[in-house]
């Protein structure tokens, strides 16, 4: 994923900042527990198709 797609990329919900977990393929906002799809390089950033993660889950 580009780097400056990263930087300017926010989560649609909180507006918070974004980390990429590229061995998941999703992008993560940790403030919403949400793991956002990335599909062929693009980011999916509706919340319906976000991943709940669940409280076990290592957010980092």
């Amino acid at each position: 994923m580009d780097p400056k797609l990263l930087e300017i990329l926010v989560c649609p919900i909180c507006k918070g900042p974004l980390r990429h977990r590229q061995e998941a393929a999703e992008l993560v906002c940790k403030a919403d527990r949400l793991g956002f799809p990335v599909k062929d390089g693009i980011p999916v950033m509706l919340e319906e198709d976000a991943r709940k993660l669940p409280p076990e889950e290592e957010v980092a």
